[in-house]
């Protein structure tokens, strides 16, 4: 897709949405089919939309068991995989069918095991707990520890495949996606960007790892900050032996993070991953020149009183971030997936992938990672706070309940 760099900024826009990831084209597009003759432009700091984690995520269809019924998570992944699957499928895109396993590693996993199991039956999600048997008949090379939880509806895409897609669906519906125009700051109904201003009717900021700075200057996210924290993932060769399903280990269910587990692309590659190493920075992907120049005073120290505020205070945050570093070999990250999967071998495994940060939304007084979806906002401007995995799964109905919370003035309960 050639490059949104040289569109016309308007001096005046009805609908702004800050934003050109998944979800900010998803929610570009529910406000089109609700406001027809709105005038609807997104702005992006890249010079095309979806360079950050939405094109980068593991392109995993989540089923939705992960999580407490009474979170809006699992209020909208079942929904958001079925849309998101039919949507692949209208637009041709690369899509695998290849379900999940969840094995355990030890039998002091099992109790979480069920509690997915749990959830799943809670969330109208098609969940089923099976012996080893069941698991091997399932993947002949999975390793589990006398029980394994099948999720039949889980797939694989191609997350730059759907942005893509997206893309040209919004702007075949009229909606403006103006690029390289970052968020410079607001004076009043007037937006700044780093290619010049525009007069904003109601404003959706879906600004990923910015979100939060964008939020203050509307007076809102006092209380909360974005902590980035880095995903890589380890690459098998294409002539290595390969797996016909997703291979994931039973998560911490105190943190949002859901273990390093083997993936099936939807082109059926396989890779290991993903880390997710705590940043000392927003777009701290390397130890590149754009990384480099990204790089903050300020933000790094927010980033490292935050993080060590959650080492001395919370366990499992401490528990995760000690493991993290380790996985920076190919040799440590081998070695735990393969308790998870039978004959993988560390020469198997020879390239990293492209890697992606995740803006996790910290609560600074509560001095908790928030596990949930969270918006701030009111009927002028609805603010996307947290959208972390399965967010991408959750796309078109997540839209329609940030729409909602504006055309409501008030976030949802």
């Amino acid at each position: 897709m050639t490059s949104l760099d040289a569109t016309e900024l308007p001096a005046t826009a009805d609908l702004v949405v800050i934003g050109a990831g998944v979800v900010g084209l998803s929610v570009a597009r529910e406000l089109r089919w609700r406001r027809p003759e709105a005038s609807i432009v997104v702005l992006e700091a890249e010079p095309a939309p979806g360079l950050h984690a939405s094109g980068r995520n593991s392109g995993v269809l989540h089923a939705g068991f992960y999580y407490t019924a009474d979170s809006l998570k699992a209020r909208l992944t079942r929904d958001g995989n079925r849309r998101l699957t039919a949507f692949c499928e209208e637009e041709g895109l690369p899509l695998r069918a290849t379900g999940k396993l969840v094995v355990t590693r030890n039998e002091g996993e099992l109790a979480g095991l069920e509690e997915l199991a749990r959830r799943g039956a809670q969330n109208g999600v098609p969940v089923e707990l099976v012996d080893e048997a069941a698991a091997r008949a399932i993947e002949p090379r999975a390793r589990t520890v006398a029980r394994a939880l099948w999720s039949p509806s889980t797939a694989a895409v191609d997350p730059a495949a759907v942005m893509e897609a997206l893309t040209r669906r919004a702007l075949a519906e009229g909606i403006v996606i103006a690029c390289s125009a970052a968020f410079r700051g607001r004076d009043g109904r007037r937006i700044d960007t780093a290619r010049g201003s525009l007069e904003a009717g109601q404003v959706v900021n879906a600004a990923g790892l910015y979100a939060d700075r964008v939020a203050q200057a509307y007076g809102f996210a006092q209380d909360v900050r974005i902590l980035p924290f880095r995903g890589a993932y380890l690459y098998a060769r294409p002539e290595a032996p390969s797996i016909g399903v997703q291979l994931y280990p039973v998560p911490d269910l105190a943190m949002p993070f859901l273990g390093v587990h083997l993936t099936v692309t939807a082109h059926g590659a396989l890779k290991i991953g993903p880390t997710a190493l705590p940043l000392p920075w927003r777009l701290a992907y390397g130890v590149d020149a754009p990384s480099l120049r990204a790089m903050s005073l300020r933000e790094m120290g927010e980033v490292a009183g935050a993080a060590l505020d959650l080492f001395r205070s919370d366990p499992s945050f401490r528990r995760h971030a000690l493991r993290e570093a380790p996985k920076l070999s190919r040799h440590v990250l081998v070695e735990q997936a393969g308790e998870l999967c039978r004959d993988l071998r560390v020469e198997d495994f020879t390239t990293w992938g492209r890697p992606g940060i995740r803006a996790q939304l910290y609560h600074r007084r509560e001095r908790r990672l928030m596990m949930d979806f969270y918006l701030e906002g009111d009927a002028e401007s609805m603010h996307v706070l947290n959208a972390v995995s399965p967010a991408f799964t959750c796309a078109f109905p997540f839209a329609e309940l940030v729409v909602d919370a504006l055309e409501d003035g008030r976030p949802p309960r």
